[in-house]
């Protein structure tokens, strides 16, 4: 099935979803989350090129905001460790045996009372295949 596009060849399902929703700059937390919204629904439907191309740049103008907006705060190494521990369906004595780090040392990671050695990083890292920088705070 066609796509029926206007003469200069949009698509009118784009220019629709302009009429709806215009493509201008975020600029508060009210645009957010309405930006949002009509993201969530569009990624319920079945698009086509016209609405995938809307759905690309509101995408694009929630991130930019985000960027600026929302800081994300750093994960400690802890809640990395963890994380990649839950990911991958790992408990501390496999990934200990698997790593060479001692299961103590985990636990204490985990827990935040004690922080990764570089060698640990290292190891932690080669066997997750991540960069070691996920581990470091920004």
């Amino acid at each position: 099935m066609a796509v029926k596009k206007t003469a200069r060849g949009v698509p009118d399902s784009y220019l629709d979803l302009i009429r709806t929703f215009p493509l201008v700059h975020i600029r508060d937390e009210a645009g957010l989350d309405k930006a949002r919204e009509v993201v969530e629904r569009l990624l319920a439907d079945d698009l086509d090129e016209g609405a995938r191309d809307y759905l690309d740049v509101l995408t694009d103008l929630v991130e930019a905001y985000e960027d600026r907006h929302v800081p994300i705060p750093d994960a400690s190494e802890g809640e990395v460790l963890r994380e990649l521990m839950r990911a991958n369906g790992l408990k501390q004595t496999p990934l200990a045996k698997a790593t060479r780090i001692p299961q103590s040392t985990i636990s204490a990671v985990l827990t935040g009372s004690r922080t990764l050695t570089r060698e640990n990083v290292e190891k932690l890292a080669k066997f997750f295949n991540v960069s070691p920088a996920v581990f470091l705070k920004a």
